[in-house]
Parts: C-alpha cells; structure tokens; sequence
C-alpha cells in the first residue's frame, strides 16, 4: 500500500476499508476495555504485548492499531512504521469509529471512560 496523505493516521471511514480490503486490525487497548467492544475481526494485543508479539504480526498485510482515542496506537503504528511494516492507526479511535456510525461488537458494546491517570 502506498504511503496515505495522512501518513500514519487513517480516518474511520478509511481503516474500514482497508479491513475489507484485508488488512490488520489489533486493538492495543486493556483486557476490560477488549470485553466492552471492539472491531469485528480485530485481534487483541494490549499495548505492553507487542514488542513481544511482533514476529506474529504478518509483515505482508497493512496493519491498522486502534485503542480508545488514537494515542496509544499512533504510537504503536509509528514504532511498527520504522520497523518496517505498512502501519497505520485509527485517528481519533475507537471513539471516533462509533461516532462515524461504523459497527462494533457485541452489538451492545460499549467503550469505557478513559481511566483516571
């Protein structure tokens, strides 16, 4: 995939299609977080988990990381860039993907509040 206009940041509506079109999706957010409501077909790497989990992540397929608001997977998709993977995020994240009307599941899921810092 060439480089976007965005760089590493897709819109919603963006990494929707990039999913039909076969790309990754992985959640960086926590465990409570996953259970309330993801992406279909999203697989679940929590953000301290992908370093380990790199070598699983396939190098061939563009990869879009998605958490809460953008912050957490921007970073992780511009640390996957310079490794070398096509690595993009959801801007805005899971909250602007709803806010976009795009589905989650289960279809009664939730995003949590951000956690107090």
């Amino acid at each position: 995939m060439a480089e976007t206009e965005t760089g590493v940041h897709l819109s919603p509506n963006e990494a929707a299609e990039l999913f039909q079109g076969g790309s990754q999706a992985i959640d960086v957010r926590t465990d409570p977080e996953w259970d309330a409501g993801r992406i279909k077909g999203a697989r679940h790497l929590e953000m301290n988990e992908l370093t380990g989990a790199a070598a699983s992540i396939d190098r061939g397929r563009p990869v879009v990381f998605y958490c809460r608001t953008g912050n957490r997977s921007g970073m992780a998709a511009e640390a996957f860039r310079q490794a070398g993977w096509d690595a993009f995020h959801v801007e805005g994240g899971l909250v602007a993907w709803v806010e976009a009307g795009l589905p989650i599941e289960p279809s009664d899921g939730t995003i949590p509040p951000q956690p107090p810092r």
